[in-house]
């Protein structure tokens, strides 16, 4: 832990609402794990809870700093202001449904002895079968698709990699230099929730960042313990993002080749979630992006204006299909991800 007047190195936090139950194991978790020789301050982003979160965190580890919200801003609007109240050189995002294991700070945070990298993605496994990776890493398909490398595979087969370039990290726990989120900005509050991490991913890019897998640095996560999938406004919400992620922020060149492909792909997803009696959200969401289109020249604008300001010219690693990084990982295992 770290004291209230030492500049940690590394701030944790924990963006959470109602989530008492989930805190505990997590802040558990980094208690036990923290090592003495790492200076850290654990915040804790209450979105305005109505549960005891306060008073038992007060009670139970008052190690941990809370920063409790006067009003619900959502995930983005609490990650952000834990962002803004962190003091560390580095931070890690870190959903309230996750553990981490030992080591997981040391690994996480040596790849920026690199000053190219602006963010790290540690191996994430799924708590209630840690031996299947929930992600490692983030990737992006032309056809606008956001995917978590690795889902669903072993996490023998994951952990035994060497760390590696890749697109971007799972906002489920996350670690980002502070000074690159300095520069592009932290989450963008107008998605709410889901793919914001991506689109943050790209504006590092955009600046000139590069993103380090790192599978020394374990995380157990459950799987979307803190939203309900099912829900109809979730899905619009997704649909949404999804076009203001594609229409955001793929480089001119790559956004006309991609475009046929990216109508084709969005039309099949809309006929396969007819399908499954979940069309109306879907379609809702895409209309909710249309209404959105006034605001991409400015989004735009900011990208390019990043690019011009970058620490090194922006690259962006991402393929046709997901599938098929999948397969080039399984055929080249220690090869790095294209830059």
């Amino acid at each position: 832990m770290t004291a209230s007047d030492a500049r940690p190195l590394c701030s944790v936090v924990i963006p959470s609402y109602n989530g008492r139950k989930l805190l505990g194991p997590c802040l558990e978790s980094i208690r036990l794990h923290l090592p003495p020789s790492q200076s850290v301050e654990v915040i804790v982003a209450d979105d305005a809870s109505t549960d005891d979160t306060a008073a038992w965190i007060a009670e139970t580890h008052p190690w941990v700093v809370h920063l409790r919200l006067a009003t619900n801003q959502g995930f983005c609007g609490a990650a952000n202001a834990g962002i803004a109240a962190a003091r560390g050189d580095f931070v890690q995002l870190l959903n309230n449904d996750t553990e981490v294991l030992a080591g997981w700070i040391e690994a996480g945070l040596a790849p920026f002895a690199d000053p190219s990298v602006g963010s790290v993605a540690p191996l994430v496994l799924v708590r209630s079968d840690p031996s299947r990776v929930d992600s490692a890493g983030d990737g992006y398909a032309l056809m606008g698709w956001p995917f978590k490398r690795g889902h669903g595979e072993s996490a023998e087969v994951w952990a035994s990699r060497t760390p590696e370039r890749v697109f971007g990290a799972s906002g489920s726990s996350a670690f980002y230099r502070a000074s690159a989120l300095g520069k592009v900005g932290p989450y963008d509050a107008s998605y709410g929730s889901y793919y914001e991490d991506v689109d943050l991913a790209f504006r590092l890019r955009w600046g000139g960042f590069d993103c380090v897998f790192q599978p020394a640095s374990r995380i157990l996560h459950d799987v979307s313990a803190s939203y309900d999938h099912g829900r109809p406004a979730l899905q619009r919400r997704m649909a949404r993002n999804a076009e203001l992620l594609f229409w955001s922020n793929l480089p001119s060149g790559r956004l006309l080749l991609s475009l046929l492909p990216h109508v084709g792909f969005t039309l099949l997803q809309a006929l396969v979630r007819t399908l499954r009696g979940r069309g109306r959200p879907f379609l809702a969401g895409k209309w909710d992006a249309l209404k959105l289109a006034p605001s991409l020249n400015r989004r735009r604008k900011l990208r390019a204006d990043l690019a011009k300001s970058a620490i090194a010219p922006p690259r962006f690693p991402m393929r046709w299909l997901p599938f098929q990084e999948a397969k080039n990982h399984r055929r080249r295992p220690q090869e790095a991800s294209s830059r």
